[in-house]
């Protein structure tokens, strides 16, 4: 009697444990197929995220657009204080230069004549007032980010010299028409605008558009889609009917 007790109690323990392996089995099968679910899912999402069509083509968020770093948080307002200052600043400089009418030159002396003369007077005002007379800071011009910036204003001259060179080489005729016609756009620009007030200009679009874009770049990609298949479409025409006509000489090879 003691042993078939005993084998009852074996063989209901195995059954207990069976039970229990098998719901284990059967909840790590269904996590596996929720996870299965999850990658497909971000599979899914992110294939279709790929095939959103971009302004330009970019892959890029528009900070790394822009550079990256502090510019590029000045630029998109990431610390409104700083982009207020520069373009109140810029602001300042263009209605000075231009509605005022003042000139580079004579800002420079009289702002100078101005901060001269209230540190001379400061420091002659210390002898009556019983203080000593300010330590003015030693200020020097330091050679390391004055080649930086010489060295990358080379490399962008020389970037823009051979990208001139290969449209003049008459290979891209595409890209020659584009090129014709922004320096046509920026030489009718010229005659409305002075340079300063172009200049300005061109400040104030980058202080926006980007910042604008990438709040509403949802909506913007998709009509710029539209418009870029409808200009595609009558560069075909134009194409057909006037550019294949022209008469081209044979490319040069290098």
């Amino acid at each position: 009697m003691a042993e078939t007790q005993h084998h009852h109690e074996e063989s209901l323990l195995e059954k207990i444990t069976d039970k229990i392996h098998g719901h284990d089995s059967s909840s790590s099968s269904s996590s596996s197929d929720s996870d299965d679910d999850k990658k497909s899912e971000a599979q899914s999402s992110s294939s279709l995220k790929s095939k959103i069509y971009r302004l330009f083509g970019r892959e890029k968020p528009v900070h790394k657009v822009l550079g990256g770093g502090k510019p590029a948080d000045i630029f998109l307002w990431r610390n409104k204080k700083v982009s207020a200052g520069v373009l109140g600043v810029a602001t300042v400089i263009w209605i000075l230069f231009e509605l005022v009418e003042y000139h580079l030159l004579t800002l420079v002396c009289h702002l100078l004549i101005l901060a001269l003369a209230l540190l001379f007077l400061w420091s002659n005002a210390s002898t009556f007032i019983n203080k000593s007379p300010p330590r003015l800071p030693d200020v020097y011009i330091p050679e390391d980010p004055v080649l930086q910036v010489a060295a990358a204003l080379r490399i962008e001259i020389n970037r823009g010299l051979a990208i001139l060179r290969e449209i003049a080489s008459g290979r891209d005729l595409k890209k020659f028409l584009s090129v014709i016609a922004g320096l046509w756009v920026l030489s009718v620009a010229g005659n409305l605008f002075n340079f300063l007030t172009l200049f300005y200009t061109a400040f104030v679009l980058l202080f926006t558009v980007p910042v604008i874009y990438e709040k509403y770049e949802d909506k913007v990609d998709p009509f710029a889609e539209k418009a870029i298949i409808e200009i595609k479409k009558q560069y075909k025409v134009f194409d057909a009917k006037v550019l294949s006509k022209l008469p081209r000489g044979p490319l040069k090879k290098d």
